[in-house]
């Protein structure tokens, strides 16, 4: 391969010998480096990305005005999810992310910080990805002495979780994420309650909605003959069912897929007790 365009110190653009465009990244690659130059034997055993859809080709432009050290970063971010996660993730996240970081750091210096509406449905729903952003934004910190807010760890996760394109559930999983905030919105609506959300009845009652989620989607939602069950949560708990049903309205409104009887019933069990522990009497 052939050194095409320096892009900055540490990614070079090279073609081989059919004029495909690949795109190299690594510590150093292109300092002391000299358009028309062969690729060394070892910069091919480094991080390097076939320019192969308009997609890529868009993300090059990036470059000009993306400070090298962000890509570095990334690169140590990308390596940190892939040994977590046990799976490669997507290419076009080395364009996006570093575009990310780049952004998010300009944005703090000018002292705007956009809220993530999700972020504690993806603390809680996506651990890992989330723990990966934590180690972002302590890289942040020791390379640029930036300090970012906490909730900019989930955004960073965000672009992880967009990323782990093998499992197709994954791939859906700001949908799932998205929902789950939505419900917990409504259920705080209803109750006319601000939630802690440290708390450990909090966190339990998000749990439940995470696997409510995953049932949804997947088409595996609960169903039981035993219909006495509902009904006698209808009689013990009428506010928390109110909920509940706002709830159900809520997700078929988004959805096409129905939900069942039993799903309701033990949404309502959780509710209720998350009112519970808030010394919410049901009326």
């Amino acid at each position: 391969m052939i050194i095409k365009k320096i892009l900055n110190p540490n990614t070079i653009l090279a073609v081989d010998s059919e004029q495909q465009e690949y795109v190299f990244f690594g510590k150093g690659i292109g300092y002391s480096r000299k358009i028309g130059q062969t690729v060394d034997d070892e910069d091919v055993n480094r991080v390097f990305i076939p320019v192969d859809n308009q997609q890529i080709q868009e993300y090059l432009r990036l470059f000009d005005s993306i400070p090298a050290v962000y890509f570095d970063i990334t690169q140590q971010i990308i390596k940190r999810a892939e040994e977590l996660l046990g799976t490669k993730l997507n290419t076009s996240i080395f364009f996006t992310l570093s575009d990310h970081l780049n952004f998010s750091i300009e944005r703090h210096k000018k002292g705007l910080n956009i809220l993530n509406r999700v972020y504690w449905e993806i603390k809680n729903y996506y651990p890992t990805e989330f723990s990966i952003g934590e180690y972002a934004l302590k890289l942040l910190k020791k390379e640029l002495g930036q300090i970012l807010p906490q909730e900019e760890a989930a955004n960073i996760a965000f672009h992880i979780i967009n990323a782990q394109t093998v499992d197709s559930s994954t791939s859906k999983g700001m949908e799932y994420a998205k929902l789950v905030g939505g419900i917990s919105d409504i259920v705080k609506y209803e109750l006319k309650i601000d939630f802690d959300r440290e708390d450990v009845h909090y966190q339990r009652f998000i749990t439940h909605l995470k696997f409510f989620v995953e049932r949804y989607f997947e088409g595996k939602m609960i169903t039981e003959d035993d219909s006495g069950l509902f009904e006698q949560i209808a009689q013990l708990y009428p506010k928390a069912l109110t909920v509940a049903f706002n709830v159900k309205d809520y997700v078929e409104i988004l959805n096409t897929d129905k939900v069942t009887k039993e799903e309701i019933a033990y949404l309502t069990v959780h509710i209720n007790r998350l009112m519970s522990n808030k010394k919410i009497d049901e009326v």
